[in-house]
């Protein structure tokens, strides 16, 4: 089965989202991402037992610092899927790509560029 997922994700593995930390999250911004979706499994469904729980905290705790600095809590979000549900999550990836594309890019990257090019 063949899924159409936004040619411009970066899809990177962990074995469980409990081991996404803000650090990666933000630097994922300072990288030059526009926005950063996280996959965990099902809530109450998580092989490491409260991994999918930690995640989502980090996230919500992750939005509150970008909209503290201003990039926009809504630039990052979490979902829970199963192993089998490949369309949805490119039905999830379609419908973050067209978030990010409306919200326009980070506020980060636009005063990155602006400093590169008065250098």
């Amino acid at each position: 089965m063949r899924l159409k997922c936004p040619t411009d994700f970066r899809i990177i593995r962990l074995p469980c989202t409990g081991k996404v930390d803000i650090i990666h999250i933000l630097r994922s911004f300072e990288k030059g991402a526009d926005g950063v979706f996280v996959v965990g499994c099902m809530e109450g469904d998580c092989h490491f037992d409260q991994g999918n729980f930690r995640a989502r905290k980090k996230v919500e705790q992750a939005a509150k610092i970008l909209d503290q600095i201003g990039v926009g809590g809504e630039r990052v979000r979490m979902y829970n899927l199963s192993a089998g549900e490949g369309p949805l999550f490119a039905e999830y990836a379609i419908e973050m790509d067209k978030l990010i594309r409306e919200l326009g890019p980070s506020p980060l990257k636009i005063a990155k560029n602006k400093k590169a090019n008065a250098a």
